[in-house]
């Protein structure tokens, strides 16, 4: 062979090898970018030939994603959302070329393409049927659910509620306010849809924003309770009973402003109990007992209820904190739930739940169980221990002076007529606007918490005069007797 033969041979090798290289980097490195690249017109088409998996509720009673069959060769399977707008911040989205929510985070079961599944797709795809996932039932309880919803819309109030079983972490109830109806992105039209979802995206009111879990907020003094459980814990020979200092206005270390209890009023005679500072809501003894206890013991409580750290759940969660450690004035804002403390509803839902369940924090979930195309079942709630956030005297001393705030205190909207309701009101500073926030937190029956509460009221939806016992309290009311007649 000549040398010029040798020379073609040798370069035919060479790029048939760099072409081989090239077919395994595509099939194998970038294989997945491609098929979730939105110019891929296969997978737009690929995502409506799969029967999607309901999801639903009530152990399957209560339908709240269902997919339609329509005939339609391009476009068999679509996406229906019954009661869209009551559940669209659960629920998300399943939309032609993205999702969001339950939609989102459960996507490959309910496609289909978990390797759980990964039996049945191989029947289907034998025996030439459309592939099918699997459906979710979630933990929400829609009766609650419906309570929670229109008792907020028909306010014209925006905010949040969400509401747990302590004992396992269930998800019983979870609505923000405002909300869209996700069946306008569910339809088979990339440019429709694009059109509906700018024109959420744009709205000064934040409708996509799920405000259960997606944004923090000042907790105000619904964040007492935290600050009374770093108390009680760091010397154990307090108790409810014990008496506290209760100026009218805090001195402050280090600048000439002073902490204030709500209105200016006095609290007390200037020297209260600990469960009567807590019944009135009063600032001035949670500041002192702030400064006392110093930046690590805050932290220290604050972190054993979840704070700082990511909540585990099914849908993304905003970072929670009480801030950076700063001068010693800024622990008593901080300890009574201002300054640089940020949480969300959920959060502060689990605070209630911890001291529901005798100290001990469970993850929340939205999932009651998972069930295949046959109806075999998955997974199952079982309920999962986070920590525990403070010990079970701790927590029934808590529970009692949260129920002396429901019967005696600033929280006597909460009542339920034969039912001991234990709670804490809150209202909090939203920086330079006029307006507070809104917040109730709480759980009942006092003796057996079957569920645990927050509601959340945004600044200025409910006018500059809100507070937590007046506009929130009334609202956990009727959605925690829900919870209960529904069991």
């Amino acid at each position: 062979m000549n040398g010029t033969l040798k020379r073609a041979a040798v370069a035919c090798i060479v790029m048939f090898g760099l072409l081989m290289i090239n077919v395994n980097y595509l099939g194998a490195v970038k294989a997945g970018d491609y098929s979730t690249d939105n110019r891929n017109q296969r997978s737009f088409y690929a995502r409506y030939a799969i029967d999607r998996g309901w999801i639903t509720a009530d152990d399957g009673k209560t339908t709240l994603a269902k997919t339609v069959d329509t005939g339609d060769k391009t476009f068999r399977y679509e996406r229906e959302y019954p009661n869209g707008r009551m559940y669209a911040h659960v629920l998300g989205f399943f939309a032609p070329e993205s999702a969001r929510g339950i939609e989102l985070n459960e996507n490959k079961l309910l496609n289909g393409s978990d390797p759980d599944l990964v039996v049945g797709r191989l029947i289907d795809f034998v025996s030439k049927k459309p592939p099918k996932g699997a459906s979710v039932d979630l933990t929400l309880i829609p009766a609650a659910q419906k309570v929670a919803y229109d008792k907020l819309r028909a306010s014209g109030k925006r905010g949040a509620v969400v509401a747990l079983n302590p004992k396992n972490g269930a998800i019983q109830v979870m609505v923000s306010l405002p909300t869209y109806d996700p069946n306008e992105l569910a339809i088979p039209d990339r440019g429709d849809v694009a059109k509906a979802y700018n024109k959420l995206a744009k709205d000064d009111t934040d409708p996509l924003l799920n405000r259960v879990t997606e944004k923090t907020y000042p907790p105000g003094s619904t964040f007492k309770v935290v600050t009374a459980a770093a108390f009680l814990e760091a010397d154990r020979s307090r108790d409810p009973e014990t008496t506290v200092p209760a100026p009218q206005v805090l001195d402050l270390p280090d600048t000439t402003a002073g902490l204030p209890n709500y209105g200016g009023a006095a609290c007390g005679s200037g020297e209260v109990t600990l469960r009567f500072a807590l019944e009135r809501s009063c600032n001035t003894p949670f500041g002192q007992m702030g400064m006392d206890l110093g930046w690590e013991k805050m932290r220290e409580e604050s972190a054993k209820f979840g704070i700082g750290e990511p909540i585990q759940f099914d849908l993304p969660t905003a970072d929670t904190t009480i801030g950076p450690e700063e001068e010693t004035a800024a622990l008593a804002q901080l300890s009574i739930g201002q300054r640089n403390n940020q949480q969300t509803p959920l959060q502060m839902a689990q605070i209630a739940s911890a001291i529901a369940n005798s100290g001990v924090l469970m993850k929340p979930t939205l999932i009651n169980k998972i069930t295949d195309p046959g109806g075999s079942v998955i997974e199952e709630l079982k309920g999962e221990q986070l920590t525990e956030a403070l010990s079970g005297e701790v927590a029934d001393e808590l529970k009692q002076m949260m129920v002396s705030v429901i019967t005696n205190g600033t929280g006597t909207g909460a009542q339920i007529p034969g039912v001991t309701v234990a709670g804490k009101t809150g209202t909090a500073e939203a920086g330079d606007a006029p307006a507070p926030h809104a917040w109730f937190i709480g759980f009942a029956p006092a003796e057996d918490p079957q569920t645990a509460i927050c509601v959340f009221i945004e600044a200025g939806s409910a006018g500059n005069d809100a507070t937590g016992g007046g506009t929130a309290a009334p609202l956990a009311r009727d959605v925690m007797q829900a919870v209960l007649e529904a069991k």
